[in-house]
């Protein structure tokens, strides 16, 4: 039996990277998850049909993080399958490498949207049906306290998003429910390998004790890990997972 059996869960971001293999894990661990994908369907159908192989069960939803009004829907359609929802996980987020003075007001809207305005509404929305004992749990990045040229919003829009799990913690602490993020380091995905230049990941596995790039695997084990009974004293805490990149 897993660890998660009869535990629904919600992940925004899933088709892909770290939010795959968060699927794969929690549905491995037994939950039913129901996880988003912005346009990638071919992408989305596969990571079902890898759970479902696997004996697991996930089912994917096209929706827009940013999309208010889809919350909703987005929550009705992960509390189906049994009838309750107990584990969220804001994953989604858009990368974007601008210096300060070059961002429009355009650029700053929609990164904010997705990456800040969309995980705090979710985290509203998701609260009002969540099972006590349940868990909160969303992806930042090692950027909050390893800040680069040309990350502003990024970095801005996860550190923002780390104080408002830091006060969700205290307010939804009295219910049982656990808030927390996760930073990973240098992970070999899409986003990491497009927003960087061909000899980033040379250059970061270098100053990287553990000497490599960090695997969705590996972050999906630190979300697992704060999902289920295990993490249940951990609450308002940002884990760094990073291969000892920020220490």
């Amino acid at each position: 039996m897993g660890v998660l059996d009869g535990k629904a869960a919600l992940l925004t971001g899933g088709s892909r990277g770290i939010g795959a293999a968060i699927v794969r894990r929690l549905a491995g661990d037994g939950a039913v998850v129901t996880f988003t994908y912005a346009s990638n369907e071919s992408a989305a159908a596969d990571v079902v049909n890898e759970v479902k192989a696997a004996g697991g069960q996930a089912i994917a939803v096209r929706s827009d993080q940013a999309d208010l009004a889809a919350h909703a829907e987005l929550v009705e359609r992960a509390t189906e399958p049994t009838g309750a929802l107990d584990i969220l996980v804001c994953n989604a987020a858009m990368s974007h490498v601008r210096t300060i003075a070059d961002v429009t007001e355009d650029e700053f809207d929609r990164l904010m949207a997705t990456n800040l305005k969309g995980p705090y509404f979710l985290i509203q929305r998701t609260a009002r049906v969540l099972s006590d004992d349940g868990r909160i749990i969303a992806l930042s990045t090692l950027n909050t306290a390893l800040p680069g040229p040309g990350i502003s919003l990024y970095a801005g829009s996860k550190g923002a998003l780390e104080q408002f799990v830091k006060v969700a913690a205290r307010e939804y602490g009295p219910r049982g429910i656990t808030v927390n993020t996760v930073s990973p380091g240098t992970t070999d995905t899409d986003m990491f390998h497009g927003s960087n230049p061909p000899d980033a990941a040379e250059r970061m596995i270098a100053i990287t004790p553990l000497r490599r790039l960090g695997q969705p695997s590996d972050i999906a084990d630190v979300v697992a890990f704060l999902a289920g009974p295990d993490g249940r004293w951990v609450t308002g805490q940002n884990l760094l997972a990073t291969g000892g990149l920020v220490i």
